[in-house]
């Protein structure tokens, strides 16, 4: 799924217009009847009390069609139209009027001096007053209603993008004058902002709406953003032929943990077998060999001439694929065997967590020694070691893309939506996974998931993308079975060979 930036939601709505045909009001009716029909699935007693909040542009239009469809409902609707400027778009013009064409209904067109209703727990707010058009922070009157809205305890469902918001950088926007909505009812298409941890707290749940943009635009127009869903990954997944065998699927190598941190390897290297691979080495200190021999036995281990870290690199030429990084300590001699591990690199790499802190700590220019198909695996914090300080996840991801272009290398930040960046600066953002997966040793399970795929040839994009989703997946698997609270990395290794049996299903 596609994610444009909100200049081209216009253009979208345009090419629609021209090429269905319709008429601009009808595609505004069309819209209405999805928000219509979502809202009254959520709200569905009809004795609950509505208050729409309309602007003068499109998005006002919206509200004031869905209140008039809602009344015709049996809804109370209780309606406040903003014209301060008396002009309102041609399309909020006409459904001002086939609004009050109905008689029978609570409506107010404010034009100077606005006396705020009382809005009780028992009020829905239907937000109308601005789109994903908005450029600039609201300030005067509107910012008034806007904190006059979120003071309240009413439910407020946002039409589009809650008004305030702006569809992608937020860095310079007030944040009081966000409608903070809990629930938010986007055209079509997602836009940018709902993909940012800051931002939660004024989108709150979110749903996409079709209201029939064009297929034909939405194909046609170029963008730099994306959502991976399930069929986007059809075919991806590569089948195994009868006589295939372990030598077929790749050689491993994973150089994790140190004393007090044999877990780390055990996550990673359990998923990495759980994911597929041929072959799995495990390079550990010599105080990790019988622990992780003792939970792995598929794995094979090489161990490392110190007892306690890693402190001498290894010769990767016989495998397909390195991992390097979790529970692998800062030690001074890790740093040493670190570089020069990288700087005798002859294969792709999953490079995560202390070996991301390390880089990061002076030696960010090693990235340009890491063999093509690298991925980078960073949380927040990690990230910012690499590229400095960010104010927001706006920033965050411009910086990671620019990470991703510079050295040429795959970049997978993590978090609720992780995002994918490619060497050419596109953007996938994953759809599965939930809070549980919030627990110590999940990202080292990606790391195995990822080191597998590129052991088993599947390029980086793909590699990324697919392992990635399948760990989400088997994160939601593992929610359903023990419950967000509950569950631990443990629990998504034990569930990723469903998710890739799930994989192999049809969408």
């Amino acid at each position: 799924m596609k994610i444009f930036p909100t200049t081209s939601i216009k253009q979208l709505d345009a090419y629609t217009i021209e090429h269905e045909p319709v008429s601009s009001i009808d595609l505004m009716e069309r819209a209405a009847h999805a928000l219509t029909e979502a809202i009254v699935e959520e709200w569905p007693d009809r004795s609950t009390p509505f208050v729409v909040f309309a602007g003068p542009g499109n998005n006002g239009g919206d509200a004031l069609a869905v209140a008039r469809l809602m009344a015709e409902q049996g809804y109370l609707m209780d309606v406040y139209l903003f014209n301060i400027k008396g002009s309102l778009s041609e399309d909020c013009e006409a459904n001002k009027e086939r609004l009050i064409s109905m008689g029978e209904i609570s409506f107010h067109e404010i034009s100077t001096q606005f006396t705020p209703p009382a809005l009780t727990e028992e009020h829905v707010v239907i937000d109308g007053l601005f789109g994903s058009g908005l450029s600039k922070p609201l300030n005067g009157g509107f910012a008034a209603v806007v904190r006059h809205i979120n003071a309240s305890p009413a439910q407020v469902v946002s039409i589009d993008i809650p008004s305030g918001l702006m569809g992608e950088d937020n860095s310079y926007n007030v944040q009081a004058n966000i409608i903070r909505a809990d629930l938010t009812l986007s055209l079509q298409l997602p836009k940018l902002a709902f993909l940012f941890a800051e931002n939660e707290v004024y989108v709150g749940r979110w749903k996409l709406l079709d209201i029939g943009l064009s297929e034909e635009a939405i194909e046609e127009t170029e963008t730099d953003f994306y959502m991976t869903e399930h069929e986007d990954l059809e075919g991806a997944l590569r089948s195994r032929n009868r006589f295939a065998h372990k030598g077929n699927f790749g050689r491993a190598m994973l150089i994790a943990g140190s004393q007090g941190m044999a877990g780390a390897s055990i996550l990673a290297a359990r998923a990495c077998l759980r994911s597929g691979v041929g072959l799995l080495t495990v390079h550990v200190p010599m105080c990790n060999n019988v622990i992780v021999q003792t939970a792995v036995p598929e794995a094979m281990t090489e161990t490392d001439f110190s007892d306690t870290c890693f402190a001498c690199s290894t010769d990767t030429d016989d495998y397909q694929a390195a991992a390097i990084g979790p529970g692998l300590g800062r030690a001074p001699e890790t740093e040493g065997a670190l570089l020069e591990q990288i700087e005798t690199a002859q294969v792709p790499m999953v490079v995560d967590a202390d070996a991301l802190n390390l880089l990061g700590g002076g030696h960010r220019s090693h990235l340009r020694r890491l063999p093509k198909g690298s991925i980078l695996t960073p949380h927040p914090r990690e990230l910012e070691r690499l590229v400095g300080k960010c104010q927001n996840s706006y920033e965050r991801l411009v910086k990671a893309r620019e990470l991703a272009q510079t050295f040429q290398l795959h970049v997978v930040l993590k978090g609720a939506y992780t995002a994918v960046v490619t060497p050419d600066g596109d953007c996938f953002f994953n759809t599965t996974g939930n809070p549980g997966m919030a627990t110590g040793g999940s990202g080292d399970v990606l790391t195995g998931v990822l080191l597998a795929l590129l052991a088993q040839g599947y390029d980086a994009t793909t590699a990324c993308r697919l392992g990635v989703f399948v760990h989400g997946l088997a994160g939601d698997l593992a929610a359903k079975k023990q419950g967000a609270i509950g569950m631990t990395a443990g629990d998504i290794v034990n569930c990723l060979p469903m998710a890739w049996k799930l994989m192999q299903e049809e969408p």
